[in-house]
């Protein structure tokens, strides 16, 4: 039996082959990363944005149910706490401008109820205004801001008029 020791001249081709294709795939799985977390941060931004428009309707919600123009701007609430996710934590406060007076126009006559009678008569006593509610809900926490206007149509009897800022 002969043992031949055959010496062959090695290169390392394939190891300097095996390690570009680790680089090649390290350097994809770290830009995926980094992809996916901007991809996460602007998910959680929209997140914010949304739930910050939700907390100003609430507020705005909120403001046209009381009776607004009743109440002197003076003495208007300036800002409420709001609840989004109800876990008894105020998660945004809402900043509300007092409610400003756009337009206000005597109402015409209820044309059902006259029979025959030219509806484009005017009622001295019943006012259509138009009101914009403005309001700014923030979060602390994380910054998220959002800046909402609703206008509201109300009508208005005459001592309601008198008595808002809409008559002033």
């Amino acid at each position: 039996m002969r043992n031949e020791c055959v010496f062959s001249r090695q290169e390392g081709a394939t190891l300097v082959v095996g390690l570009i294709v680790l680089v090649t795939i390290t350097l994809l799985m770290v830009s995926a990363f980094s992809l996916s977390g901007g991809n996460l941060k602007a998910v959680s931004n929209m997140q914010y944005r949304n739930e910050a428009i939700a907390a100003a309707n609430m507020a705005i919600e909120q403001t046209i149910n009381i009776n607004f123009a009743a109440i002197n701007p003076a003495d208007y609430p300036s800002s409420i706490d709001i609840d989004i996710d109800q876990d008894n934590a105020n998660d945004y406060t809402v900043t509300i401008k007092a409610p400003l007076c756009i337009r206000a126009t005597l109402a015409p006559v209820d044309s059902s109820a006259l029979s025959g009678v030219n509806s484009n008569i005017v009622n001295s006593s019943n006012y259509l205004t138009l009101w914009e509610i403005e309001v700014t809900a923030q979060n602390q926490v994380t910054g998220a801001s959002v800046i909402a206007k609703q206008g509201i149509g109300k009508q208005m009897t005459q001592s309601e008029y008198l008595l808002s800022s809409c008559h002033l």
